[in-house]
């Protein structure tokens, strides 16, 4: 589903990250987040891929799905 977003135990104790990479979803999501533009994010991460920044908010929307339970 998220081809783009890896878990390894070994790297970054399993948060999700970008391609097995040290760069964690959550700190571009932040940066975007805090009105980085696009070109600005892949300015200060070279190794990032326009795609990777849109696989990233798909999983931040995913994770954030609204499901009320009712008792």
């Amino acid at each position: 589903m998220f081809e783009r977003i890896t878990f390894d135990q070994k790297l970054l104790g399993g948060r999700a990250c970008i391609r097995g990479m040290r760069l964690p979803v959550s700190v571009v999501i932040g940066h975007v987040a805090s009105g980085a533009s696009w070109e600005e994010v892949l300015k200060d991460f070279p190794d990032l891929e326009r795609e990777d920044i849109q696989q990233s908010l798909e999983y931040a929307a995913w994770l954030a799905r609204e499901e009320i339970l009712s008792a």
